[in-house]
């Protein structure tokens, strides 16, 4: 009966690893993004709504941190050839450390978030650039400063911490310019998403 068990486990396991949701094939157009994996655009309506921010400085910043893998995570690190852990517990889309997703979960009450969600990984996004606007008043629309609290916090953005780190700004301008990439990208095709998405939900 245990190896039936331990059998059933691991079928479960591999049926869930076999029904993740791909990266999308063109990450470089938000359009293309969004109507190969149609439940993120809903995701990310209903995160813009929630907290404000717009759609494409989650989605830039997502591209960085995990390149829209969902079981991303930081890699493993090596004494010798002896792995010694990674190097934080980021996980996920968002690239989420626990702490701080827990601080989410607590905030919000979804207490039955998960990192490997994109759903919950881009309202977590959408609850952490909120906080960046309430605390260090960076606009929402700020791809650049955004990215800077999202990587050294808020204590480290206040303190100028990134200013040490040469190698972070030139990442955070990339974001920034992606960002700006995307939001064109989705002027010229928000309108077809929405019809899509509402004759799906009307006849579907």
């Amino acid at each position: 009966m245990k190896m039936k068990k331990k059998l059933i486990i691991i079928l479960g396991l591999l049926i869930l690893a076999g029904c993740a949701t791909p990266p999308p094939k063109n990450p470089d157009n938000i359009c293309e993004i969004f109507f190969e994996h149609r439940s993120w655009y809903s995701a990310a309506q209903d995160m813009q709504e929630t907290w404000g921010t717009p759609i494409h400085v989650p989605i830039a910043m997502m591209y960085q941190e995990s390149s829209f893998k969902h079981d991303a995570a930081p890699p493993m690190e090596y004494f010798w050839i002896i792995p010694t852990g990674r190097a934080s517990d980021a996980y996920g889309y968002a690239q989420a450390k626990t702490m701080t997703w827990s601080d989410y979960k607590r905030e919000t009450g979804n207490s039955w978030a998960d990192r490997d969600d994109f759903a919950d990984a881009i309202d977590f996004m959408g609850w952490f650039t909120n906080k960046t606007h309430k605390i260090n008043g960076v606009s929402k629309w700020d791809a650049y400063a955004q990215y800077l609290n999202y990587h050294e916090g808020w204590g480290g953005y206040k303190n100028k911490s990134y200013n040490k780190k040469a190698w972070l700004i030139k990442v955070s301008r990339i974001v920034d310019n992606r960002s700006k990439k995307y939001a064109k990208q989705l002027r010229g095709c928000k309108d077809e998403l929405d019809s899509s998405w509402l004759w799906r939900a009307l006849f579907t």
